[in-house]
């Protein structure tokens, strides 16, 4: 006869088969994505044979574990996939509006128990957590079930089960998930606070038409107010707030109407635009206090868009050098989306250092040098934020007018945590001929990969060369290969 055991390992689940007689024994082993493996021992040798009896479906990201973290929904049709469920916030907002969920998300406002007020969301075709803490009952009703978990200060969710009864699930929710087909109702628990913000605002709707056809002033002022609320809350959180219910985060940079910034820009002439970037076309300005300006303003056919132009925001908002560039504010209203910096009399880096015409001597190309290098160790030494910039380049390096250069476009940066030394990603951004390879290739980055593309960068500023383009037909090298091999010829003033 044999025996079952069942052991879990990590995000692996062997079930391992021991007999009892003198055959073969045997193990099984169910691996997160799916796959189920066999092994054993042979009957006349001790190795341990291993055979993939099923390999597992080809799914989508939000197949799998957790991937949003605690109490977080994915839905695959959304960008981001992941959210927080309502009456929850994100644990870590820093992390969440970077894209990093695993930590997963908390409640808004505490369970305060007991509390027969608190009320319950239901979230249609989902698939249900995959929590170990749970109970089923298969003699409650669906109501009898609610009933239950409210009584139960450590119970969240509860939903039908398939044949018959009902299932609670206590502590966090983890893996739930919103199915193309299929799938059931989930009744997520939130407390009373949070169903009473709800009720409120239906109410003061009744209550608002109700006075607009009583009164004829009552309509108008009350038109007036809601219009003008809904106004200021547009340009105070606009798209910031998307897809994170429960934050309210204000932001911690002066906000600018559209209207001021479209008069500081002669409505975005085409004679004000300076240039144009992955996030969109930028303008010059001035307030009408004198101050220059240099406005970014978000393209709807960008490469870039809403995480990139919140990451901007979020980070360098936070961040103050004399070689990073200085943003002023930002204006968010309806589909705009400005960035409004000091403004760059000098432009960018790559106009001097590969054009014949504008070409700097010796003690300017140090001084740059150097200020990109002192502005690279403030993001990820001396700053309380280490910050990797990912897109480090010579059009994303400004000059001010005494040419002190500032680096700029934090569009791609990402923010580690005290411990954290290196990230991976499956998307890899930035322009190619300043990647390290490790980045370029398997989408690993660190203090280490932006250091790489500085190096890149002084070795255009000392040449005057592209990096990327550049082929040295004799030797088939590219600009790193042949500033290598004129060093170690000791030629290396003759690189061009």
């Amino acid at each position: 006869m044999a025996t079952v055991s069942f052991i879990i390992i990590g995000l692996y689940l062997p079930l391992c088969f021991l007999k009892t007689s003198t055959a073969a024994a045997g193990s099984t082993l169910v691996s997160k994505n799916g796959s189920f493996e066999l092994g054993f021992f042979g009957h006349q040798d001790t190795n341990f044979h291993r055979s993939l009896l099923a390999s597992a479906p080809p799914g989508d990201i939000c197949d799998g574990y957790n991937l949003c973290g605690p109490n977080g929904l994915c839905v695959i049709s959304n960008s981001p996939v992941c959210s927080c469920l309502k009456g929850f916030k994100p644990k870590n907002e820093e992390n969440w509006i970077l894209g990093e969920n695993s930590d997963g998300c908390v409640f808004v406002t505490p369970v305060m128990c007991p509390n027969k007020d608190d009320g319950f969301v239901q979230y249609s075709g989902v698939k249900v957590p995959a929590t170990t803490d749970y109970r089923v009952n298969q003699s409650l009703s669906l109501k009898e079930c609610k009933e239950n978990c409210l009584r139960n200060c450590s119970c969240t969710a509860y939903a039908s089960s398939n044949v018959n009864g009902c299932t609670l699930w206590f502590g966090d929710l983890f893996s739930i998930r919103k199915l193309p087909h299929g799938g059931q109702d989930l009744y997520v628990r939130v407390p009373a606070s949070e169903l009473s913000t709800s009720n409120r605002s239906k109410l003061k709707i009744i209550v608002t038409v109700a006075s607009a056809v009583c009164v004829v002033f009552g309509m108008l002022l009350v038109f007036y107010c809601i219009r003008k609320r809904r106004m200021l809350k547009v340009g105070k959180y606009g798209a910031m707030g998307q897809n994170n219910e429960g934050q309210n985060e204000e932001l911690e940079l002066p906000l600018f109407n559209l209207s001021t910034i479209s008069n500081a820009t002669n409505s975005f002439s085409f004679n004000n635009k300076l240039g144009e970037g992955g996030f969109g076309p930028v303008y010059k300005g001035l307030l009408t206090d004198g101050k220059e300006i240099a406005v970014k303003r978000l393209s709807q056919t960008s490469g870039q868009g809403a995480t990139e132009f919140k990451n901007e925001v979020r980070l360098i908002a936070k961040l103050q050098h004399r070689n990073l560039v200085k943003l002023l504010g930002c204006c968010i209203e309806g589909e705009e989306k400005l960035l409004i910096y000091e403004y760059m009399p000098n432009g960018s880096l790559d106009f001097y250092i590969f054009d014949q015409g504008r070409q700097l001597d010796w003690s300017q190309r140090f001084h740059i040098i150097n200020g990109i290098a002192r502005g690279l160790l403030y993001l990820h030494q001396d700053s309380r934020l280490r910050i990797i910039h990912r897109d480090l380049k010579a059009s994303n390096v400004l000059l001010d007018e005494e040419m002190n250069p500032k680096i700029s476009d934090f569009g791609m940066a990402r923010l580690f945590g005290g411990d954290e030394t290196e990230g991976v990603t499956k998307k890899v951004v930035g322009t190619y001929g300043y990647m390290a390879p490790e980045y370029a290739i398997d989408g690993q980055f660190s203090v280490k990969s932006d250091v790489f593309s500085f190096g890149i960068l002084l070795l255009e500023t000392l040449t005057g060369k592209r990096s990327r383009g550049f082929h040295e037909p004799k030797h088939n090298l590219n600009l790193v290969g042949h500033v290598w091999r004129m060093w170690k010829e000791g030629r290396v003033f003759g690189c061009d």
